[in-house]
């Protein structure tokens, strides 16, 4: 059974439990339940808040400034919906993304939110429901309207939202237009503020004290490697190759390639060793590719032992047999088979058909590029670097069982580069190694949350705003499901946490609660911003809805119209429809329509 069973399951056990508690008078009066909602309801804050309310002037300022914001979110919010409405009726593809699951925010049913961060999630969204919620009893008082209860709304045992409810049901009636306006906005008003405020916190003193700890970081081991022989696991770092301290990715090849001999003593965490008995195993695949291979998941490696007659261990012996044979035999532990060793374009573009070119969406194997020879994708994309599109180069390529030399006008790729086509990763599709790790790009998760490091390739230029920061760090949670990073991002936690280390004057407090601060911090600000753009939807019940009620009455009360009220109604309730209809689609769209 998945989980989402199993959470309902949970939910529906918990519903009959609740229920027959209150039902029986067990409960105290201040918990009400109704299903899987329970509100617990206080009179405790009142008077604090009427305290707090003091200086009315600071507080309505403060509100008209959220109103503002609020509107101009509101607009934003409303073009994004439909934007996204209509990009899902176009292209209705399923990902992992979009699957209805993750529009939930519950850690283990939401693919994004693991379990193992859940108390950090929980506190960013208990505190994005309590200063939302306080912003609107804030400003009742404020505009002198009485109090009946604060409370919070949990879904089970996991808070969904909170509560300032006004004395009697008509209470925010007695108030005028920009007062309710100013009711509405504060709610998210208060979330963009602690969102500034932990972000502030975040990028500043705690990520500064955070750095990439020494070593290669591992994500994960590939089965039947050298690695996977040698007991490294993810959450392990490579720290020396002999006794050559390591210190990225780059540091580790090189040192590799150095030693000669195929079985090599690496440090692991700066603690143990072990030896790595490296052999050339395929660990990944391209559909289609000459050799016919396919590795996925957990599935029989497939080892190769010699090209051509010539016996290889590593990659980079590998590399210089490829070098030597544009057509060779591979013996391999699935048989052996004679392949064209290049850079396999699975599909090449249109502007290359013609004349003397290959026709348009043929796969090929490019061997030599303007006589050079290209052994696989590396040394296809730093030939075509150096040239620009529309440059006519000469191609050599096998397709359909027999080399070709052609002349060929290169493509432009979409960042403006030059570009044959889909072109594979690897040699002729199949991607070698002889270590077997999958490396976790530390720097890269801690430049996008602040750090001293510039983020890889087109993130590079994020970082220098603080609204990139910000949106650098909505985008981590989910950076490995939209590929912008390998993995992704949900805090300093298990595996992880060994990646980085703790510096400066914030050391003395130990790695576990610097961890810890950022975590919340990170979840806080997430959370809090998510929370508020999400109530500035223009549609009822939610916050922008509510104000849209009130712009909408401003505008008409103005118009010389009959039954204001009549058309104040149809615009907001068609908004409100739209806007629904909308994130239905968004949310449901791709499973139906796919």
């Amino acid at each position: 059974m998945n989980t989402l069973l199993w959470v309902l399951a949970g939910v529906l056990v918990y519903s009959a439990a609740a229920t027959a508690l209150s039902t029986r008078g067990y409960l105290p009066d201040a918990v009400r339940v109704q299903g899987p909602l329970t509100t617990l309801h206080t009179t405790v804050g009142r008077r604090f808040l009427g305290w707090v309310a003091g200086p009315r002037r600071f507080w309505r300022a403060w509100s008209n400034l959220g109103v503002g914001v609020a509107l101009v979110v509101m607009a934003g919010m409303f073009l994004f919906l439909l934007r996204g409405a209509a990009v899902t009726l176009q292209n209705p593809t399923a990902t992992t993304a979009n699957q209805p699951s993750n529009f939930l925010l519950v850690p283990g049913v939401n693919d994004f939110l693991p379990l193992a961060v859940a108390p950090e999630i929980v506190a960013g969204l208990a505190i994005a429901l309590v200063v939302h919620e306080a912003g609107h009893g804030l400003l009742y008082r404020v505009e002198g309207v009485d109090l009946d209860s604060l409370g919070l709304v949990l879904f089970t045992i996991v808070p969904i939202g909170a509560f300032a409810q006004p004395v009697g049901e008509e209470g925010r009636l007695d108030i005028d237009r920009g007062a309710n306006n100013r009711v509405f906005a504060a709610g998210v008003t208060n979330n963009f503020a602690v969102t500034i405020v932990a972000y502030a916190l975040l990028f500043g003193p705690v990520i500064g004290a955070i750095t990439a700890a020494p070593g290669v970081a591992v994500a994960g081991v590939y089965p039947g490697t050298a690695a996977s022989d040698a007991g490294i696991g993810p959450g392990d770092r490579i720290t020396a190759v002999g006794d050559r301290p390591i210190d990225g990715a780059d540091e580790l090849n090189a040192a590799l390639d150095d030693v000669g001999d195929p079985s090599v003593e690496i440090g692991v965490n700066g603690e143990t060793t072990t030896t790595l008995d490296r052999r050339v195993v395929v660990i990944g695949t391209s559909p289609g590719n000459p050799a016919g291979f396919s590795v996925a998941g957990d599935g029989e490696a497939i080892t190769v032992s010699a090209v051509n007659g010539t016996t290889v261990r590593t990659e980079a012996a590998f590399e210089d047999a490829a070098a030597r044979h544009e057509l060779a035999r591979l013996e391999t532990s699935a048989g052996n088979l004679t392949v064209p060793l290049g850079a396999y374009v699975q599909s090449s573009s249109a502007s290359l058909a013609g004349s003397d070119g290959p026709p348009a969406n043929t796969s090929l194997v490019v061997t030599r590029l303007d006589g050079r020879r290209i052994v696989g994708d590396a040394a296809l994309s730093s030939s075509l670097a150096e040239r620009s599109p529309d440059e006519t180069v000469s191609l050599r390529a096998y397709v359909d069982g027999e080399f070709q030399n052609y002349t060929v006008t290169l493509g432009e790729g979409p960042q403006g580069d030059a570009t044959l086509g889909g072109v594979a990763r690897g040699t002729s599709g199949l991607v070698v190694g002889d270590v077997g790790v999958r490396t976790y790009p530390a720097e890269s998760y801690l430049a996008l949350l602040g750090g001293s490091v510039s983020p890889p390739g087109p993130l590079s230029g994020l970082v220098d705003s603080a609204l990139g920061l910000v949106f650098a760090t909505l985008l981590l949670p989910l950076a490995g499901a939209i590929g912008i990073l390998p993995y992704n991002f949900a805090g300093f936690y298990g595996d992880v946490a060994n990646f980085y280390d703790v510096t400066g004057p914030l050391a003395a407090a130990g790695e576990t609660p610097v961890f810890l601060a950022a975590n919340v911090l990170f979840w806080t600000a997430w959370v809090n911003l998510q929370l508020g753009v999400f109530n500035c939807i223009p549609g009822y019940p939610l916050d922008g809805g509510r104000i849209l009620r009130m712009v909408v009455e401003g505008v008409v009360s103005r118009l010389p119209v009959g039954n204001r009220e009549r058309l104040v109604r149809t615009v907001t309730t068609s908004v409100g429809l739209v806007m629904l209809a909308s994130l239905l689609l968004i949310m449901f769209g791709p499973q139906v329509l796919s």
